[in-house]
C-alpha cells in the first residue's frame, strides 16, 4: 500500500484494491530542464545541500553542471517540477551500463523537492518520468543511493517497491585523491 497525501496536505491512504501509486495534482507539471532552467535548478541544488549538511556548490561547480547539463553531447539529464510554473523540484540522471545485463541503467543522481511542497505527490511524479525515462532507453535497471540517516527517502523508495542493495557497497576517490594516486600507479 502506498501511503498518498491529497492536495490538501491531509493524511490519507489509496484504496487497498488500488496498488497504483499516487500522482501529482494537475497544478504540477514534470518537464525535461532546458538552460533558461539553471538558475532554479542551481538554487535547487543549493537548498538540497542544506538539506544534507553540505558546503553549497561554487561558480566553477555551477559553471561545470551548466556544460554537463546543456551542451551538445550533454554527460547529464534533468527534469524539473513546476507548481504553477514556478520550480519546485529536479532529478538529475545519467547513464551507466551493465556489462552483465549489457544494457545501460539509469542512475540517479539527485531527486529533491522543496521542503514546502512535499506531501504533494511530487516526488512520485519525477519518480515516474524517470521510470518512464528508464523504459525509454531500454535500460535493464535503475540505481541511486540514499544517505543512511534519509528514513523518509528510504521509506518512500521502498514503498515504491524498490530494494536496498546490502551485498554492495559505494567506494570512492576524490579529485585530489585520484591525482596523488595517478603518480604512485604504473604507466600503461
Amino acid at each position: 500500500m502506498y501511503e498518498v497525501f491529497s492536495e490538501n496536505a491531509k493524511y490519507d491512504r489509496m484504496n487497498q484494491t488500488d496498488s497504483r501509486p499516487p500522482i501529482p495534482p494537475p497544478h504540477i507539471r514534470i518537464r525535461q530542464a532546458l538552460p533558461e532552467d539553471a538558475s532554479a535548478i542551481f538554487e535547487l541544488v543549493r537548498e538540497l545541500a542544506d538539506y544534507e549538511h553540505l558546503p553549497h556548490p561554487d561558480a566553477s561547480a555551477r559553471q561545470r553542471l551548466y556544460r554537463d547539463l546543456f551542451s551538445d553531447t550533454p554527460r547529464i539529464f534533468a527534469l524539473i517540477a513546476e507548481e504553477d510554473r514556478t520550480p519546485i523540484g529536479y532529478a538529475i540522471y545519467l547513464e551507466t551500463y551493465s556489462s552483465f545485463l549489457a544494457l545501460p541503467t539509469l542512475y540517479l543522481e539527485d531527486i529533491f523537492v522543496l521542503p514546502q511542497h512535499r506531501k504533494k505527490n511530487v516526488g512520485i511524479g519525477l519518480f515516474a518520468a524517470l521510470v518512464r525515462e528508464a523504459i525509454a532507453r531500454n535500460c535493464g535497471r535503475m540505481e541511486w543511493v540514499v544517505l543512511d540517516w534519509n528514513e523518509t527517502a528510504i521509506g518512500f523508495y521502498k514503498r515504491l517497491g524498490a530494494r536496498r542493495m546490502k551485498e554492495w557497497q559505494i567506494f570512492r576517490l576524490t579529485r585530489e585523491e585520484l591525482l596523488s594516486l595517478s603518480g604512485r600507479l604504473p604507466s600503461p
